[in-house]
């Protein structure tokens, strides 16, 4: 199954209308993302909670890594450096931190409210080079849409 990003869009688009709660929000866009491809095997959020500080936040799939600092690994780099990071193979990334042994192919996406960054989408996937630029390009302006009028 591949993913219609229209679609899946339009379908967020209408589940998030005028809701303001960052929270409600992250958990609509982890389940509809996570459930919209084949390729996702866990889908979820990591809020910055402190500076330089990820939490886990909504998300699906098995368990996650409940904290990451900036310093480590593909959340925290996303973080860190403010862009979105698209990574085909876990094990040669320098640092990763593997919160999950399936995994072998990450996208993490910056995820900004009108006050700054909030958090960061993470999308891993048991397959290798599971993810595109396309990919990335249309969650980004998903994220955008979601939650760049809060």
């Amino acid at each position: 199954m591949s993913v219609d990003y229209d679609d899946l869009a339009k379908r967020i688009a209408a589940l998030t209308e005028g809701e303001t709660d960052e929270v409600a929000l992250m958990a609509t866009l982890a389940c509809e993302i996570h459930h919209a491809d084949d390729r996702f095997d866990w889908t979820g959020f990591y809020r910055v909670t402190e500076p330089e500080l990820l939490k886990i936040g909504p998300y699906q799939g098995g368990h996650g890594c409940l904290v990451i600092p900036f310093s480590r690994g593909v959340c925290g780099a996303a973080a860190r450096e403010g862009r979105t990071q698209l990574v085909p193979d876990v094990e040669a990334f320098p640092g990763h931190i593997a919160c999950a042994s399936s995994t072998r192919s990450e996208l993490v996406i910056p995820v900004h409210a009108q006050r700054g960054l909030i958090a960061v989408l993470d999308i891993d996937s048991d397959q290798p080079d599971a993810f595109t630029e396309a990919d990335a390009a249309a969650l980004e302006g998903i994220l955008k849409d979601v939650f760049g009028h809060l």
